[in-house]
């Protein structure tokens, strides 16, 4: 397995949830680790290993801001130069979410942060990565990216639709050059996002579901692996709703 130390690590959608998880894992295996969302998550939430301190740093960035987006990675270069993985964790779901109740604007709404969000993130780190023929793009989609589920609802499945095939184009275009985008569909986890269904679940079975650190420990996985392999997709469930 390949050492992460000082390698840089930019997680968009770090402030909670996977995107956090994810954070703290990489920076217990010494990444620097940006997490970049809207809402930065402040230090003291961090909770990483203290021997990480230093290793991580939040700013804020509005993922459909493609201008903010470029200001984003360019600040990170600027810190502690090129970016080795991005992880696009942000996501957004509606309480209202089928045709009989969504408002239109709901469509785009969700489909800018899910899909267009991975979009500008991937084109904004992507040239850099291409010219050093090296680096990883982790793209956390959702079960919901693979099969139509009700309780996920309109918005959320066409936009993790669109992002599961974003990933896969990008990882077709950029292999041959080096580099490699991993789509990541996690089943039911334990994240802030469920407090937008329309009947929040109960603690008994949010114990049920997956848990950050579940998903982060997927991302760890595929970040260590030698440069002549790659993961193109990982689905991981509970065990409650597997795969059929």
């Amino acid at each position: 397995m390949e050492s992460l130390i000082d390698q840089v690590a930019l997680v968009v959608g770090g402030s909670s949830g996977i995107g956090l998880g994810v954070g703290k894992a990489l920076a217990n295996e010494g990444m620097r680790v940006m997490l970049a969302s809207r809402n930065p998550v402040a230090p003291a939430d961090w909770n990483a290993d203290p021997s990480t301190t230093g290793k991580i740093q939040s700013l804020r960035c509005d993922a459909t801001d493609r201008d903010q987006v470029a200001a984003m990675v360019q600040q990170v270069q600027h810190l502690w130069g090129e970016i080795d993985l991005l992880v696009y964790s942000a996501g957004m779901n509606v309480p209202k979410r089928t045709f009989a109740d969504m408002a239109p604007e709901s469509m785009a709404q969700v489909m800018d942060v899910n899909a267009l969000g991975a979009y500008y993130c991937m084109e904004a780190v992507l040239p850099s990565m291409r010219s050093r023929k090296r680096g990883l793009i982790v793209n956390v989609v959702s079960l919901a990216g693979l099969r139509p589920l009700g309780l996920a609802g309109l918005p959320y499945c066409a936009s993790k639709y669109a992002q599961s095939a974003i990933g896969h184009v990008a990882n077709a275009e950029v292999l041959p050059e080096g580099v490699s985008v991993t789509n990541i569909y996690p089943g039911e986890t334990e994240t802030p996002i469920l407090e937008k269904r329309p009947v929040p679940p109960s603690p008994e079975q949010r114990a049920r579901m997956l848990q950050p650190e579940d998903i982060a420990a997927m991302v760890v996985t595929v970040a260590k692996l030698p440069a002549r392999a790659t993961v193109p997709e990982i689905v991981i469930t509970p065990r409650h709703m597997p795969l059929v």
